[in-house]
């Protein structure tokens, strides 16, 4: 006969078995997260600590901030077990907090709670970085009924960084990766549809770094074409561009004659794509398709811009030459910016100080992307940025002449109000040297593809006729 106890004895037999799986998973976790907090450097290790007060000190913390909320109607449970009809006590309910950490500091999500969302965090956030120990914390909408809370413990503006790229072409063409923004995440600007950008800054801050990027991540794609205007050199191999010059089309120095020859040329590129851009791609608009080996994106870079545009004073026939040739050279790049932009061209602008001498606000005031490095004066840093940049003085450039700040930029952001400052890595120059050598063999002139393309029947331009 059958014991009716055996199933019970059975279950119970596995008892110890099943405390022995559970030593053992916590034992793995445990060892686990030994071995990443021994592995990771002395920045991570204290982030680690760092998250674990955090989740640890959460339960206590919130309701001092009064980031909680009192539920006083009994759930179903307790209305069952509440025989003696006594009240039923209210609950305080906290947001659920989890929390990751990186080099920097942490980043915690928070679920949030009838009467507790984004403005009653945002509030109690300057209560927050000192809670945490942060240097700042920032709070925003992560998703709905979520907020994101980064809370940085350094200040990633002052350690400098390095970009090594892959030398791979990029997944978006026209997606410029910047740096690390004020709480180390990530910051890029979309330049589709975008006609110019301009950069200002002290020389020796970052200028041409940032522009060293630019080259490094685009440069291994078939679909973009670069062109250099140098205006702090004479001939490619003096200045910061010398590797560069084999992945270019076209580079012209400090000459303001030869820059001329290479803004007309341009000039009658942009012209030759607006007469044919229904006819060979179907579209009003290059960015209806995206650019493609056949059709680049044109980029071209004016480096100390000032230099192409500046009035010259005297009455001597040379001078004469001068001013009408910078006069020329400005009407030209304003064409380029305000009708190169559906055809697929975009103008990049340097200078130190982006006043109305350096590049004429016919041009400045049409670019939409600008940035400026360390600034001196107050001037300089409206001319940059505008005169919103006053509102923001956290922001303003002048603020970044510390040379801890070197590679550190303020810009208007698209994808959120006011400005902010992004800390911009350097490319090693030997890195660049060599993805500028490997893709060296991808450099056409867009001129001649499109010749290629429409063949007999490529339009004839008149640049005696370029409007005013």
């Amino acid at each position: 006969m059958k014991d009716p106890n055996a199933p019970t004895e059975s279950v119970f037999a596995h008892v110890p078995l099943i405390g022995d799986l559970l030593l053992v998973v916590l034992a793995s976790w445990a060892i686990w997260w030994v071995v990443r907090y021994v592995r990771a450097d002395a920045m991570t290790r204290q982030s680690i600590r760092q998250a674990i007060r955090v989740r640890c000190g959460w339960k206590r913390l919130a309701p001092m901030l009064k980031l909680s909320a009192t539920d006083k109607t009994p759930t179903a449970l307790a209305s069952l077990a509440n025989t003696n009809g006594k009240p039923i006590k209210a609950r305080v309910l906290i947001p659920a907090l989890k929390v990751k950490h990186d080099a920097y500091g942490v980043i915690a999500r928070a679920q949030c709670l009838p009467g507790v969302g984004l403005h009653q965090f945002q509030k109690a956030g300057p209560h927050l970085a000192d809670a945490w120990r942060c240097t700042r914390v920032a709070i925003t909408q992560d998703s709905p009924g979520q907020v994101l809370i980064r809370g940085v413990r350094l200040d990633p503006l002052k350690f400098p960084t390095e970009h090594h790229p892959t030398g791979e072409p990029p997944e978006e063409t026209a997606r410029w990766d910047l740096g690390l923004d004020e709480y180390a995440q990530p910051v890029s600007v979309n330049l589709t549809q975008v006609p110019g950008v301009t950069v200002a800054g002290l020389p020796g801050f970052g200028k041409t770094s940032l522009i060293n990027r630019l080259l490094s991540d685009w440069a291994p794609s078939p679909a973009v074409q670069f062109a250099c205007a140098d205006g702090k050199v004479s001939a490619a191999y003096e200045g910061d561009y010398a590797d560069w010059v084999q992945r270019m089309f076209a580079f012209v120095g400090d000459d303001l004659e030869e820059a001329n020859k290479l803004f007309r040329h341009l000039v009658e590129l942009r012209r030759a794509r607006s007469a044919s851009v229904r006819q060979v791609l179907g579209v009003k608009s290059m960015w209806d398709v995206g650019p493609s080996e056949s059709w680049p994106l044109v980029v071209l870079i004016v480096d100390e811009a000032h230099t192409y545009f500046r009035d010259h004073k005297g009455s001597d026939q040379q001078t004469k030459k001068l001013a009408a040739l910078a006069a020329e050279n400005a009407r030209l790049v304003e064409d380029l910016v305000k009708k190169g932009r559906s055809v697929g061209l975009l103008v990049i602008l340097t200078t130190q100080k982006s006043t109305g001498d350096a590049i004429p606000t016919f041009i400045r005031d049409v670019c939409p992307v600008g940035l400026s490095f360390a600034q001196k004066t107050a001037e300089a840093a409206v001319a940059a940025l505008g005169d919103e940049i006053r509102e923001w003085p956290d922001a303003n450039p002048i603020n970044l002449q510390d040379p801890t700040y070197v590679g550190v930029a303020s810009m208007n952001h698209q994808s959120q109000p006011g400005f902010t400052r992004i800390r911009t890595p350097y490319v090693p120059d030997a890195v660049a040297a060599r993805i500028a050598e490997q893709t060296a063999g991808l450099t056409v002139d867009p001129h001649a593809l499109l010749e290629a393309l429409l063949g007999p029947h490529m339009p004839d331009v008149d640049l005696t006729k370029l409007d005013a």
